[in-house]
């Protein structure tokens, strides 16, 4: 029985253990200096408190202080903390990265090298690596439409694994996948780990269009049907500039995701909250309070970052990445103006 080590005990990485036990794997859950509440709930045998689900049985969970021993002969390792932890919790780990077979990533984001460029989190692992001296096993990029809660029920669920040799991820596909954890396989690692981050700035807009219609009553359809096919364009054309598949943004990475993302995600629930009139900071302040990460809200900024460092013209054909820049910044701004402005076709010149 292979042994992977999920690192992070959040919602997606103890979710994640589900599918892996199912399919016949030996797991361990390794939980951050931040973790211990969540690790004291499911291990007095109560609901994970981000996703309302036990832990699936058999799972063996790890404090931060044991990383080395969650990492001990395992064969493949799973970043699953949130992306601004990521560089912290990879250099802890390396050691024990170096020795597996693989390194999975559910992580989702940007990062920041030391001189301010910025690039995909796959790419700040290999740095730190490379800094080290460390030689990296293959890296798989997951994502995909996956609610942490329904993954953890077993519910059916549809994700991807990317990987620049194809067949490392095919592998491990038939190797992961139950009955209800379905996987695809692709070798565009690029193009699903542009998406991953994109979807959630994303859906913050597709939010924005259903407070609206809280806060007026009158239902905002077509402005957010308009925002997702433009949503989808963008996050189709960056992963391009960078030498992905256009079409991956058209599959399980983009489409899947953000459908899944605009219907309940965090992100999608900090966009409704601007779209009933609260203002950014206050709105973000809440859900933090209420211990909901809002993800896109750092990838916003650090996506125009790196959209302005690609340069090209890129920044003026990617609109409604600007508009939620603004609508971020910008206490002054009218949603509805701004997303609107940004997603509906310009009036043709006679």
């Amino acid at each position: 029985m292979p042994t992977i080590t999920v690192l992070g005990a959040g919602a997606m990485g103890s979710a994640l253990c589900r599918p892996l036990a199912d399919a016949g794997w030996d797991v361990r859950l390794w939980g951050t200096w931040l973790d211990d509440h969540l690790l004291d709930a499911v291990e007095a045998g109560k609901p994970h408190p981000r996703t309302n689900v036990p832990l699936a049985p058999g799972v063996a969970t790890f404090r931060s202080a044991q990383l080395e021993q969650a990492l001990d002969g395992t064969q493949v390792v799973v970043m699953s903390v949130a992306s601004v932890g990521v560089p912290r919790v990879a250099e802890l780990a390396l050691p024990g990265i170096a020795k597996a077979d693989a390194l999975w990533m559910t992580s989702k984001g940007f990062s920041e090298a030391d001189d301010g460029r910025i690039g995909l989190l796959p790419e700040a692992i290999r740095s730190i690596a490379a800094a080290k001296g460390v030689a990296l096993p293959p890296l798989v990029a997951i994502a995909g439409p996956v609610k942490a809660n329904e993954c953890a029920q077993a519910l059916p669920t549809a994700t991807i694994f990317g990987c620049r040799d194809r067949e490392v991820s095919r592998s491990y596909a038939a190797q992961a996948a139950t009955a209800n954890y379905a996987i695809a396989h692709t070798d565009d690692e690029t193009g699903v780990e542009v998406c991953a981050p994109m979807k959630n700035v994303y859906a913050i807009a597709l939010g924005v269009a259903d407070g609206l219609e809280e806060e007026t009553g009158v239902p905002h359809h077509n402005l957010k049907a308009a925002a997702f096919a433009q949503a989808i364009a963008e996050m189709s054309l960056l992963g391009a500039q960078l030498g992905a598949d256009p079409a991956t943004a058209y599959g399980l990475p983009g489409v899947g995701d953000l459908e899944v993302t605009g219907l309940s995600g965090r992100n999608k629930v900090y966009g409704v909250r601007l779209g009933r009139g609260e203002q950014p900071q206050e709105a973000l302040a809440e859900m933090d309070r209420l211990e909901q990460t809002v993800e896109g809200v750092p990838a916003t900024a650090l996506a125009v970052r790196f959209v302005e460092q690609i340069g090209g013209g890129l920044a003026e054909r990617m609109p409604l990445l600007a508009a939620v820049n603004r609508l971020l910044n910008d206490a002054g701004v009218d949603p509805m103006t701004e997303v609107a402005r940004a997603v509906l076709p310009v009036k043709p010149t006679l």
